[in-house]
């Protein structure tokens, strides 16, 4: 059974930071692309940032220089840490896992991230 566990995720004031964690369960951690994904009220859900299994990483342009992906193969846990955060930023953020070739995306819960004063 696989299972992927948001963590890290609550109510932060313009320009603060936090750190999200995804833990995974089920599958070979480290064969595995992993991904941040958003979703605010109203709008698509949309790719955040994503590391691939050598360590590759990519950016939605919106965060570039802001948010930070990694990834611990030991731990089974990628993380995505969020500084100099927006209220642009407000969103549920979902952890995403895709197999190296084919087959099932696998998804998180969501963790809901809320950037106000």
């Amino acid at each position: 059974q696989v299972q992927l566990v948001e963590s890290g995720g609550g109510l932060v004031q313009p320009g603060g930071s936090l750190r999200l964690s995804c833990a995974a369960s089920g599958i070979i951690f480290s064969i595995y692309a992993m991904g941040w994904y958003r979703q605010a009220p109203g709008k698509q859900r949309e790719l955040v940032a994503s590391i691939a299994r050598g360590g590759s990483t990519n950016y939605a342009d919106s965060v570039k220089g802001r948010f930070t992906i990694s990834r611990d193969n030991a731990k089974n846990t990628v993380y995505l840490q969020m500084n100099s955060l927006k209220p642009e930023d407000t969103a549920v953020y979902y952890c995403n896992a895709r197999p190296p070739i084919g087959g099932l995306d696998y998804w998180g819960q969501g963790t809901q991230v809320t950037v106000s004063s």
